[in-house]
C-alpha cells in the first residue's frame, strides 16, 4: 500500500480550494466547467461534509473508502461526512454540479425528524449512485440554478427560499433513491450481496476483528469462499480488504497530534504500541512515528 497522507477539511477548506468564496453558512454549491488543469484536491482527505456531486459531462473517478467509483454523464455520488476520500483521475471535459452542506445546516436548518426516511439515501451503509434519465437530470439543474441564484443575491425571505429549495432538492433525490434502490436489489447477483454484506459488518468491526474467518463466521460461508468473491467482485481478497480499512483509520487518527501512537495503538484494539507499529509499517512500508513526522 502506498504512503498516502490523509489530510482534514472543512466545508471552509475547499471551497478555497475550488477557487469559491462562501455562499451561505453550511451551503455552498460549486459549478466546474473544464475549470482545473488539474485535480484540485489529487491527495486522499476526508471532510466535514457531505457531497451531492453531478457530472455533467466527462468522466470522474475517484476512491470513497475501500472502493473504486467511475463516475458518467448524468450520474450522481452521494459522499457523506468523513469518508476517505481520494480523486484518481478527472476527463479533460469534466463538467461537475457539487453541492456541498454540513450536518449541521441539515439538523438545524432542513429536515426535521419526522422526514428522516426521506434522507435514506444520505445515511446509506453503502455509496450511494444515481443514474438520472433526462427529466431527472432537467429537475435537477432547475432547482440547483434556482438555489444558486438565490443564494447570490439579497431579499426578503432569503433564508427560508433557500431551505424550502433546498429541501425540493433532497426529495426530488429521495424519489430517485428510492426507485434506484428497488431496481438495485432486485439485480443484486449473490456474490454482489454478499460483497455489500462483507463491507457493512467490516464496517462496525474493523477495530475489534481483524481475522476473515469472524466474517466467514456471520456471513456463513468458508473464509476460502469469502476471499474468492471478494476478489472477484472487488479485487482484493478478504484479508487484503480488512487491513486497508484498520490502515486507512490508523492513518487518520495519526494525523491528529493530541493522541500519542500507544492511545491509537489502543483505539484500534491492538494488544500495544509494539504489535500495532509492526501491523503498520508491515502494510504501508514505514514506522508509525515515521508517518506522523511526513505530515509535517
Amino acid at each position: 500500500m502506498e504512503n498516502k497522507q490523509i489530510k482534514r477539511h472543512t466545508i471552509n477548506d475547499i471551497i478555497e480550494i475550488l477557487g469559491d468564496t462562501p455562499q451561505h453558512e453550511g451551503l455552498h454549491i460549486h459549478t466546474s466547467k473544464n475549470k482545473f488543469k488539474e485535480i484540485p484536491l489529487a491527495y486522499p482527505f476526508r471532510s466535514d461534509n457531505y457531497a451531492i456531486l453531478l457530472v455533467v459531462s466527462g468522466r470522474l473517478k475517484l476512491q470513497l473508502n475501500i472502493l473504486k467509483h467511475e463516475v458518467q454523464k448524468n450520474e450522481i455520488i452521494v459522499i457523506v461526512p468523513n469518508t476517505f476520500t481520494h480523486i484518481l483521475e478527472m476527463s479533460s471535459e469534466l463538467e461537475v454540479i457539487g453541492i456541498r452542506f454540513t450536518m449541521d445546516f441539515l439538523i438545524k436548518n432542513a429536515f426535521n425528524k419526522t422526514e428522516i426516511d426521506t434522507l435514506n439515501f444520505l445515511i446509506a451503509k453503502n455509496t450511494v449512485k444515481l443514474v438520472l434519465n433526462k427529466e431527472e437530470l432537467r429537475i435537477f439543474k432547475t432547482i440547483t440554478n434556482l438555489l444558486q441564484e438565490k443564494i447570490n443575491v439579497t431579499f426578503y425571505y432569503k433564508n427560508e427560499i433557500i431551505l424550502h429549495t433546498f429541501n425540493l432538492l433532497m426529495y426530488e433525490l429521495a424519489t430517485i433513491y428510492k426507485k434506484e434502490i428497488t431496481t438495485y436489489k432486485t439485480s443484486l447477483s449473490r456474490e454482489e450481496e454478499l460483497t455489500l454484506r462483507f463491507f457493512r459488518i467490516l464496517e462496525e468491526n474493523f477495530k475489534n476483528e481483524r481475522t476473515v474467518q469472524f466474517y466467514a463466521n456471520i456471513l456463513c460461508v468458508t473464509s476460502g469462499h469469502l476471499s474468492k468473491v471478494l476478489k472477484k467482485i472487488s479485487g482484493k481478497t478478504a484479508s487484503k480488504l480488512i487491513d486497508e480499512v484498520v490502515i486507512i483509520e490508523a492513518r487518520i487518527l495519526l494525523g491528529n497530534s493530541s493522541l500519542t501512537i500507544a492511545q491509537i495503538a489502543d483505539q484500534l484494539q491492538f494488544s500495544d504500541q509494539s504489535f500495532f507499529g509492526k501491523y503498520f509499517k508491515k502494510n504501508t512500508g514505514i514506522s508509525p512515528t515515521a508517518y506522523r513526522k511526513s505530515l509535517v
